[in-house]
């Protein structure tokens, strides 16, 4: 194997945006100081969450669903494989990863359309409290990706955050994408920007 080009720039960028605005958020959700960073950084997990839904479906190999969702044997085999130390390569996401995935799209959509409306004043009291119960469930999440990310760097012997910075990691040399898909990304900047200002006018 050698280093491929797996990551696009529309998937890396999303992936590290999105980590900040979630982070940003959940340290400024009880600040009515900084409640307008609170507010744009929510509109920023939607946005990229929102477009990595369609890029999933049109973008590049690896960013695509049908890489990396798989069913549940799939995830079976796939953690059985880390229990006995001699963990399946993939060239993408894992079968595990790739469920954690999905379910911090859904999450990050879930968390920010609810703060978006009580920003609105919509909801009252119970919406609120679904927010914050979706904030900290969307949090454990996060916390079992990065075990997952720095369980498998170990195992694989393979920086996993260095891969999604640089978008390089080990593979066949059949297997790299293309391109780096720089004018998408282009977009999602653009769709960023767009949804934090819509969502404080």
């Amino acid at each position: 194997m050698q280093k491929i080009l797996v990551w696009d720039w529309p998937v890396r960028i999303g992936h590290w945006l999105m980590a900040t605005g979630f982070g940003l958020a959940w340290l400024t959700a009880e600040s009515e100081t900084f409640r307008l960073v609170h507010v744009i950084s929510g509109a920023t997990v939607f946005a990229i969450a929102t477009f990595r839904l369609i890029w999933g479906v049109v973008g590049t190999r690896y960013a695509r669903f049908g890489d990396f969702v798989f069913g549940p044997q799939a995830v079976r085999h796939y953690l059985a494989s880390l229990r006995r130390g001699q963990p399946e390569h993939r060239t993408g996401h894992n079968p595990a990863g790739g469920w954690a995935i999905v379910v911090l799209l859904g999450l990050g959509i879930l968390t920010s359309a609810s703060g978006w409306a009580i920003y609105n004043d919509f909801g009252g009291h119970l919406l609120e409290e679904l927010h914050e119960g979706l904030a900290a469930t969307l949090l454990t999440v996060v916390v079992i990706h990065l075990a997952g990310v720095i369980s498998g760097s170990l195992l694989h012997g393979e920086n996993l955050v260095r891969s999604m910075i640089t978008g390089w990691k080990n593979g066949q040399p059949g297997e790299a994408i293309a391109s780096s898909r720089p004018l998408a990304a282009l977009v999602l900047l653009i769709w960023i920007g767009l949804a934090g200002w819509l969502v404080i006018n």
